[in-house]
């Protein structure tokens, strides 16, 4: 029998620890994310993340030849659409929040 109510969607939990920053030098990873960091402030911060890196791309325009533009076109169009998901799910959670009150 197919279910007519969807469950309800699972909640957010907060970040594990998660190395990262690999090099071939072969000493351990160089920087972590912490633990217990809440959903929301992960997203704020991947939000502020990709808007540099946007930033960052566009500008770095200036001095790409012709031949490589192609690429970091396609590099900020990926860094926009993952900025524009993460927003989205940052306008959810925000007005999820301000319903709840």
């Amino acid at each position: 029998m197919k279910k007519l109510v969807p469950d309800p969607p699972a909640s957010l939990c907060s970040t594990l620890e998660k190395p990262f920053g690999d090099c071939a030098a072969g000493h351990p990873q160089l920087f972590s994310v912490n633990a217990g960091i809440a959903p929301h402030d992960a997203l704020v911060h991947i939000a502020l993340y990709l808007r540099c890196a946007y930033d960052t791309g566009y500008k770095a325009f200036e001095g790409v030849d012709e031949s490589a533009k192609g690429f970091l076109w396609s590099t900020l169009h990926s860094v926009e659409m993952a900025k524009g998901l993460v927003e989205a799910l940052l306008d959810a959670l925000e007005n999820r929040e301000l319903n709840q009150m």
